[in-house]
């Protein structure tokens, strides 16, 4: 019998967790799996570290792994992927958002098309501000435009992944991971699931402007080099415009076709054009380099405190 595994990252969910857990069961009931589930306390604060462990104390097939801080999101995903043995794992919020209900249908449509991985892919965002929901849209858009991959568009880290997928993403050492973009990046076969998402059922969004900002520039610069690509663009037309202010200038000097000698205006906006190209590509080059100093630390990219349920409790 094929083994199932539900991945499930939390920070501060005392709201929704214990109804996040007897939901998703009651969905997988009937199916002819073994199920576990991983859950990874991201460094939660409120009760959510006592819930988890009160679970796992009455159900030996829920596995928890306690970070020993805040390590972020995409490092709970990667805990999970890292810690799980099973031959398929569904990767879920547990806010509900993204429905258990529909892991049956996953199941179904990963067997019928042999695909490798089921990515969902959202029709519509209930609970969601229209800012929110416009900027997702626009990332996405925006992040196939500079990425050298093309990522399926409007999905999130809610999806199917089998065996074949998990052994080829533990293998990736980078730190600053983008789960979603490096299982597109991996291949094989994928197959879209398209699904209505629903609001949350409790508590609030983890994911504030600045960390929805700082996921962003992760996805962008450790998927592409075309900000630099597109940097040296920028240069080399702040030199064109400066050639052909200069020649303006000179030229209108001597003939007399303009008033060099008072256009403050003109120069101002020269200064000011320059300084920003500048900027704008020290800023860019900063960003890579940062990005470089992270990897050659080569500091883990999570920390566990302690693990409930595994054979290796360590």
């Amino acid at each position: 019998m094929k083994k199932l595994a539900i991945i499930v990252p939390c920070y501060n969910e005392e709201a929704v967790l214990q109804q996040s857990y007897l939901r998703t069961k009651a969905a997988l009931a009937g199916l002819d799996y073994l199920i576990e589930f991983i859950y990874i306390n991201d460094g939660s604060f409120d009760r959510t570290r006592e819930l988890l462990d009160e679970i796992a104390a009455g159900d030996a097939q829920v596995k928890v792994i306690h970070f020993s801080r805040n390590f972020g999101h995409q490092a709970a995903v990667t805990a999970g992927i890292n810690h799980c043995d099973a031959d398929l794992a569904v990767i879920i919020d547990a806010d509900m958002q993204d429905p258990p209900e529909l892991i049956p249908d996953m199941l179904a449509l990963q067997q019928a098309e042999s695909a490798h991985v089921i990515y969902c892919v959202r029709k519509s965002r209930a609970g969601e501000r229209r800012f929110k929901r416009l900027t997702s849209k626009l990332f996405y858009r925006v992040l196939n435009f500079m990425s050298d991959v093309n990522f399926p568009l409007d999905t999130g880290d809610f999806r199917l992944i089998d065996r074949k997928v998990m052994h080829e993403f533990d293998r990736f050492k980078e730190r600053g991971k983008y789960v979603r973009g490096l299982i597109s990046w991996v291949g094989f076969k994928q197959v879209p699931f398209y699904y209505t998402r629903e609001a949350r059922i409790g508590g609030r969004t983890k994911y504030s402007f600045r960390k929805m900002w700082k996921f962003a520039g992760t996805a962008m610069l450790y998927f592409s080099n075309k900000p630099l690509r597109l940097a040296t663009s920028l240069g080399f037309i702040a030199v064109f415009v400066g050639v052909i202010l200069a020649l303006w200038f000179t030229l209108g000097k001597i003939y007399g076709f303009n008033h060099a000698n008072s256009g403050w205006t003109s120069i101002m906006t020269t200064v000011i054009f320059f300084g920003g190209v500048q900027l704008l590509t020290v800023g860019v080059l900063g960003q890579y380099v940062g990005i470089l100093f992270d990897e050659l630390k080569a500091r883990p990219e999570y920390i566990i405190d302690e693990k409930r349920n595994f054979r290796d409790s360590k």
